[in-house]
């Protein structure tokens, strides 16, 4: 449903997107994670037909985006970082406006604005004016801009920023649910713990390149060389210390009174081995577990070093 080929933005010396390629399959939540300044926006703003490549395609439900931009802003709904809204405005006036703008008659813009309504929760807010919202709500009111035209493809940029807890988990509530509608959506943030239980899949971009795409579960088994052990130590910490150091698979240590968290290059066995050595040393050893990383541990593994 969204492909882009060696897809690449310039302005001026700075390179804001580097040949970057994914592709989102048809009814997917794909997340495109990575820090400020990463190329997030800049990457959906040339998906949604604002911005225009310096190189590379884009192909939206199988269309050229370059060629086919009136076709393409019919199935897309486009949702920025920072939105302008009218305070003056009611929220179904506002929704009228783009539905309008979208060329929607009635009484299919009266049915549409009143779905949306429901779908984001703003029924019962119709005839306030947008001024006296609250935050979360004028987001949600901006995902229902989003949504009045009912298009196949979501491009979301940020949408949960500036939300409290409940908002954000709104937020991702109504995300499944515009999924089990059939929509395709692809959503950004820096905030990795919006995307970890929401995404099929995800994208992690670092200085305008994706450095890793799949699902969480892929990505987690291409760094599995690198995995992270938590060892409580009874007795022996300085000998654990010494033993563990002198090993050339351990990239990491840090010592919590008498915890070490280490980072091994190797799999299960090798881990068998270190416990072994321990044990062997004298080392009188209380627990010693795996920890399993979530969307931030791995985007740390990958590209923490070089964060922009």
């Amino acid at each position: 449903m969204i492909e882009t080929v060696n897809l690449r933005k310039e302005y001026g010396d700075v390179i804001a997107v580097r040949d970057l390629t994914l592709t989102v399959k048809p009814g997917d939540i794909f997340g495109l994670i990575g820090p400020n300044g990463a190329g997030k926006s800049t990457t959906i703003n040339m998906l949604a037909s604002i911005l225009e490549p310096t190189e590379g395609k884009v192909y939206l439900d199988g269309l050229d985006v370059e060629k086919n931009r009136t076709q393409v802003r019919e199935i897309v709904g486009y949702m920025p970082d920072f939105f302008g809204m009218y305070d003056d405005l009611t929220v179904r006036e506002y929704l009228a406006f783009f539905a309008t703008a979208y060329r929607l008659r009635q009484p299919v813009r009266t049915r549409r604005i009143d779905a949306v309504l429901e779908v984001v929760g703003l029924h019962d807010k119709r005839d306030e004016l947008i001024g006296r919202l609250s935050r979360g709500m004028r987001q949600r009111l901006c995902l229902g801009k989003t949504l009045v035209h009912d298009p196949k493809i979501l491009l979301l940029d940020e949408p949960a920023s500036g939300m409290d807890p409940k908002g954000r988990v709104e937020m991702r509530n109504l995300l499944k649910q515009l999924q089990r509608q059939g929509k395709t959506t692809l959503i950004s943030s820096h905030i990795l713990t919006e995307l970890s239980d929401v995404c099929n899949s995800i994208g992690i971009v670092e200085k305008g390149r994706m450095i890793e795409t799949g699902t969480v579960d892929d990505i987690r088994a291409k760094i599995r060389r690198l995995m992270r052990l938590t060892i409580e130590v009874l007795e022996g910490m300085s000998n654990a210390e010494k033993m563990l150091r002198d090993d050339d698979r351990v990239e990491d240590i840090v010592i919590e009174g008498s915890k070490l968290s280490v980072t091994v290059r190797g799999d299960a066995n090798c881990a068998a081995t270190l416990l072994e050595r321990l044990i062997t040393g004298g080392v009188r050893v209380s627990s010693f577990a795996r920890e399993v990383e979530n969307v931030e541990e791995i985007y740390m593994q990958i590209c923490g070093h070089q964060v922009s």
